[in-house]
């Protein structure tokens, strides 16, 4: 079947299944096209039997619309490219216009949506796009590695204190167990995030952490088990989708689901197994022996850089580079030295949103949207903050920088006198991290210099803020009463709370 049909095929299911719109997740199986839907009354069934290719449709859990082996694995790529395309094409709805009588907190919500709108624009590099390909790999992972930190962390007190040691195996295991299995979950992932069959991503990923491996002798280099880590599975995993479409260029439909699978699993093993595998571990490694020793001879300049930084990166897109890096510490170290300094950022940004609150006092409409973002900013969650109160403002947003950087250099700087610590998991930050911290010096130490980049981010951000982060003009206009606002129901309301990556 060629690129074409299979194009034309998908072109010609999705408005009979109600739209890009209709559509939650897409998937499939061995013969079956899987969707989930917004709305179920928007499907055209008997339209989408009469259509050739399809041989039947099922309802399950999900819409399952019966294409045949070969056939959809073929079908569902172009289907996606239709969603996707469908929905970027989309456009975005306009920011109304502002009321008379002053600036309100929903006219900076919706500058916010369109920076963050036009920003999204911006990001649309073929590099940035593939980062945030990667980012989608590992985001599905947090969860997971939230839990077993925790439970890692409290594992650890329990055998400090020497209490319930018949549990202290027990937790030992629970905390373990995904970690030792993590490049199976990020091969699955990466072959599903590229268009491949996740269970063979999965299939190939797996070798990396089989024990078996050790018995192999790869051109004189003995490997270990594990060895090349979450980076050797994502280009095993991507290796493998790339051998899957070259076969499917190729493999006769009727023999696709025995030869297809076979040359995938076959082809992908044995360059993971006499290459990636050993690649893999030397770039662990250095990321490794880079971030550690970055710490320990620079670490207030590092922090500085690294917190001051941050926020910016997360405006180009850049910070989810991060995440694999996150991972790769973690797996190798228990923890991820980089994400408490990461999180100073965030402090920078409620000191900063605490000054805005005080210089606007007769702007009511933005210190209500200041209170109700407060809350998630002190837990981590930025994207309030930044885009409904300091990105739209301008100077705040700057000055929120200054303060995650000072924030960054008092953490970075304890690395650098030979306090290492870490967190055991990405993704939240702020007080949010607490739980999740770990480190060499103890939990007392490590907490209380955490807390303590956290009280200067404040700080600063709050001094820079507030002295800096407005001109005369500025506070003319913004330092007044607007009246009441006609966006009232939203205007509180910052874009969606969204944790910004780490």
């Amino acid at each position: 079947m060629s690129t074409d049909k299979n194009r034309a095929t998908a072109a010609a299911i999705l408005p009979l299944v109600g739209g890009p719109d209709n559509i939650t997740s897409i998937a499939h199986c061995m013969t079956r096209l899987r969707i989930s839907l917004r709305d179920r009354s928007l499907v055209q069934d008997e339209a989408l039997r009469a259509l050739p290719a399809v041989l039947g449709v099922v309802e399950d859990d999900t819409y399952q619309i019966v294409l045949g082996p070969g056939a959809v694995a073929r079908v569902t790529p172009e289907f996606e490219a239709l969603v996707e395309e469908a929905r970027s094409a989309a456009p975005a709805a306009a920011p109304s216009a502002p009321p008379s009588g002053g600036i309100t907190a929903g006219d900076l919500a919706a500058q916010g949506a369109a920076l963050k709108e036009a920003q999204k624009a911006r990001n649309a590099t073929p590099f940035k796009l593939f980062l945030r390909r990667i980012a989608n790999i590992f985001v599905p992972l947090i969860p997971a590695l939230i839990g077993c930190g925790i439970i890692a962390g409290l594992n650890g007190l329990l055998t400090n204190l020497g209490w319930v040691p018949a549990v202290v195996p027990a937790l030992a295991a629970i905390a373990s167990g995904f970690m030792s299995l993590i490049a199976v979950f990020v091969g699955y992932n990466t072959a599903k995030e590229f268009g491949g069959t996740p269970v063979l991503g999965g299939a190939v990923a797996a070798i990396i952490v089989f024990p078996g491996v050790a018995k192999i002798d790869a051109f004189g280099l003995e490997l270990k088990p594990g060895q090349g880590g979450v980076l050797g599975a994502l280009a095993a995993a991507l290796l493998a989708v790339y051998v899957e479409k070259w076969c499917r260029s190729w493999v006769p439909e009727a023999l696709d689901v025995l030869i297809t699978p076979t040359l995938t699993v076959l082809i992908s093993g044995l360059v993971t197994l006499f290459g990636l595998m050993y690649l893999a571990g030397e770039a662990s490694s250095a990321i490794g022996t880079f971030a550690n020793r970055l710490l320990a001879g620079g670490g207030a300049f590092a922090g500085l850089v690294l917190g001051g930084l941050f926020l910016p990166l997360v405006m180009l897109g850049l910070h989810q580079a991060l995440i694999p890096i996150h991972t790769t510490l973690i797996e190798q170290d228990g923890y991820t030295v980089l994400l408490p300094i990461l999180a100073m950022a965030g402090a920078g940004q409620v000191g900063a949103a605490i000054a805005v609150y005080y210089r606007l006092p007769r702007n009511a409409s933005i210190r209500a949207t200041v209170k109700s973002a407060l809350p998630a900013g002190f837990l981590g969650i930025g994207e309030p903050l930044i885009y409904g109160v300091s990105l739209p403002l301008g100077r705040p947003f700057v000055t929120a920088c200054i303060g995650g950087a000072a924030g960054g250099a008092f953490v970075g700087l304890f690395h650098q006198l030979g306090v290492a610590f870490g967190s055991t998991a990405i993704g939240p930050s702020g007080w949010a991290l607490f739980p999740l911290l770990d480190g060499r010096a103890g939990a007392g130490i490590t907490l209380a210099i955490y807390a303590g980049g956290l009280l200067v981010g404040y700080l600063v951000g709050f001094v820079a803020t507030y002295f800096f982060g407005f001109t005369r003009q500025m506070l003319a206009d913004l330092d007044t009463d607007p009246g009441p606002d006609p966006t009232t129901a939203t205007a509180t309301e910052a874009p969606p709370k969204e944790r910004v990556p780490a």
